[in-house]
């Protein structure tokens, strides 16, 4: 099966569980209706981005793995015979949370997990306060539509948790998101920013030879604080191609569900005539694993 139908479901978030968990299955339900096999959504959709402030109730959104989100979703893939990459908090311990991305296969099991690496600290952004880094790796996790590199936001902005994806044989990278501008900024910076989220991951689709679907939520959230401005998500939810071309995006504001086909067998080619991992120099990238070289 050279052609593979990707179906990426962007929506806002609220405070009600059941709406977000409502839209979510309603836009897996129309992607799966255009013809896709693999269904992402966006990052942690279950809920509001809490991470805007620390506060300690929020852990009470976490959830085992399995548990209620990823037994809901994995109903659906069975159902309707489709891969649905979930991202969820996930309770592993008490104390111990991670934001974690579910693989479930189309029969309902689960294909795998994969726990967020990078985590941000910044204002509006304290994700080091809820999540734990992640302990899987970049590993990628097999299903019946490929080998699939799933990281999760500001993992999109670091080559090297791509590369390492990509050289562990993942065919495509996906990319959960939540990301939005801070009303403060002006539109000048808001441009800036968008653009700088979208060309990093273009780059890695070039520099890896392997699509990269991106699938980010939209609308404006409050910082319940009142400290900030709050976020208002930019959407542009996209799928680019093995050599960084945008081949689907979404609006910056709108609920939309995006389908795209893939051609499966385009890496191999792409790689034949741009074969960056034929000439990387592994014998001098020692350096690589320092901080920063003084």
């Amino acid at each position: 099966m050279n052609e593979l139908t990707v179906g990426l479901v962007q929506h806002s978030c609220c405070g009600d569980r059941d709406r977000n968990l409502a839209a979510s299955i309603a836009g897996i339900r129309d992607a799966a209706a255009y013809g896709a096999k693999l269904v992402v959504l966006q990052e942690l959709h279950t809920g509001l981005y809490f991470c805007q402030s620390e506060e300690t109730a929020c852990f009470d959104q976490a959830e085992t793995i399995p548990g209620p989100s990823s037994e809901t979703f994995a109903a659906l893939a069975a159902e309707l015979k489709v891969v649905i990459v979930t991202s969820l908090f996930e309770r592993r311990a008490p104390g111990l949370y991670h934001n974690t991305a579910v693989v479930l296969e189309s029969d309902g099991s689960i294909a795998g997990c994969y726990r967020k690496m990078h985590i941000p600290d910044d204002p509006g952004y304290y994700e080091k306060f809820y999540f734990t880094p992640g302990d899987l790796g970049f590993t990628p996790i097999d299903t019946s539509v490929g080998r699939l590199g799933v990281l999760i936001c500001w993992d999109q902005w670091y080559p090297e948790a791509a590369r390492l994806m990509a050289m562990a044989g993942a065919e495509m990278l996906i990319y959960p998101t939540a990301i939005g501008w801070d009303p403060a900024d002006t539109a000048e910076e808001q441009q800036r920013q968008q653009q700088a989220w979208e060309t990093i991951q273009r780059g890695h689709a070039v520099a890896n030879g392997i699509p990269v679907i991106s699938v980010n939520r939209i609308g404006m959230e409050e910082d319940p604080t009142g400290q900030t401005g709050g976020a208002r998500f930019w959407g542009s939810s996209f799928v680019a191609g093995c050599q960084g071309e945008i081949l689907a995006r979404a609006s910056s504001d709108q609920k939309e569900v995006l389908t795209v086909s893939l051609d499966r067998a385009r890496s191999e080619h792409v790689r034949r005539i741009w074969p960056f991992l034929r000439d990387r120099r592994i014998d001098a990238y020692d350096d690589l694993l320092k901080r920063y070289r003084d």
